[in-house]
């Protein structure tokens, strides 16, 4: 059984759990919040069927994100995890505003609760469930990368905590006589609300494409300048299609004189490492030449010297110095704050004073890792 077909069924596994789980105490809820006249118990009670709902939406995004490759998805369907991720985080955003609404309908035309010893004792067995289900969703969410349930994990412990408030409210208007049911039910509302939104923007940030991972970035290029001859790597790109479905380039640095076939078994060494040692696959390896001569090694250190000095200019590679048509070329990474025609003009002009005879040829690169 390949690592893929394993993710998804302990995702559909975790979900399946966390469907029963939720429906049964949606149930007992709905029953002590109607028996009481709780609208907080209630509320809570449809959070927990949103929940279940959740977990649904995630089976069959999970079932649809394992589908094989075909000829107008070429790598796969993975990313339909995110769409169902999405869908998952507007339900919940929608149960919250409907909370919302209810609780605030209770506040302006209260209804007095009623609780039994029984219904607090199924209130606290709640709590405790809630609590032991998003620690086993999330761990397993994290196992298997999985947004959807690690997102699911960390609602439940929500919930978990927003249930524990129930019951103190519930406590405190058994033994006291100060009802602030409708209140709570505003409170749990906010919580909701406050998680479709933190999950809609977590999602939209997995689609529109986030910032490599450091950890994984710094994984490869430090496989990449491992190998004999590579004296660096750059302009590392990931693109992500999905959890576990992630494809990468990079430009690695190698000497002048390294002939085309030695060339070609150190960039096949490199890919192997690559997928095995982390699992990205890498789809291109670009080269840059690096001169061997010790005039061209001085030039390169004044340059860079110009280059660094302004706050700017992250960093310089693919340094060449072409001697025959007296042509100076390299890449500067740029931050965000400095538009790239701009920062291109200045240092060429400097550069340009400073070595009149050459002409550079620079090329802006995106700061997209860390």
């Amino acid at each position: 059984m390949n690592d893929m077909l394993k993710r998804q069924k302990t995702i559909i596994r975790t979900s399946v759990i966390g469907i029963a789980v939720n429906i049964l105490l949606a149930a007992f809820k709905a029953a002590v919040g109607i028996l009481s006249n709780s609208i907080a118990v209630v509320l809570d009670a449809v959070n927990n069927l949103s929940d279940a709902l959740s977990s649904i939406i995630t089976i069959v995004g999970a079932k649809l994100a394992g589908k094989k490759p075909d000829k107008n998805h070429p790598l796969g369907h993975g990313r339909i995890e995110y769409i169902t991720a999405l869908i998952v985080a507007g339900l919940v955003l929608y149960a919250g505003i409907t909370s919302l609404v209810e609780s605030v309908k209770k506040i302006i035309d209260p209804v007095q609760a009623s609780y039994s010893k029984v219904s607090l004792v199924i209130i606290a067995v709640a709590v405790v469930t809630k609590v032991l289900l998003g620690r086993y969703v999330k761990k397993k969410g994290e196992q298997t990368n999985s947004g959807a349930l690690v997102a699911s994990g960390t609602d439940a412990l929500s919930d978990a905590a927003l249930s524990l408030a129930v019951l103190a409210t519930a406590l405190l208007y058994t033994y006291k006589g100060i009802s602030l049911e409708a209140y709570m039910g505003v409170i749990i509302a906010g919580f909701i609300i406050k998680a479709g939104i933190d999950m809609i923007s977590d999602t939209v940030s997995d689609i529109l494409g986030r910032r490599a991972d450091v950890e994984v970035s710094k994984k490869i290029k430090e496989i990449v300048v491992s190998e004999q001859d590579v004296l660096g790597a750059y302009d590392l790109f990931v693109h992500n299609y999905g959890p576990g479905r992630e494809y990468a380039s990079i430009h690695i640095e190698l000497p002048d004189s390294m002939t085309v076939d030695k060339v070609d078994v150190l960039t096949r060494k490199l890919t192997d490492r690559v997928y095995r040692e982390t699992g990205v696959v890498l789809t291109g390896v670009g080269v840059y030449s690096r001169n061997s001569g010790k005039e061209a090694e001085k030039l390169r250190q004044t340059i860079e010297e110009i280059v660094l000095v302004h706050d700017w200019a992250l960093q310089m590679h693919g340094f060449y110095l072409d001697e025959i048509n007296k042509v100076i070329r390299f890449d500067v990474v740029m931050s965000f704050d400095m538009p790239h025609s701009e920062g291109i003009k200045i240092l060429c002009d400097e550069i340009k004073e400073k070595f009149p005879d050459y002409e550079p040829l620079i090329v802006a690169d995106i700061d997209i890792t860390d």
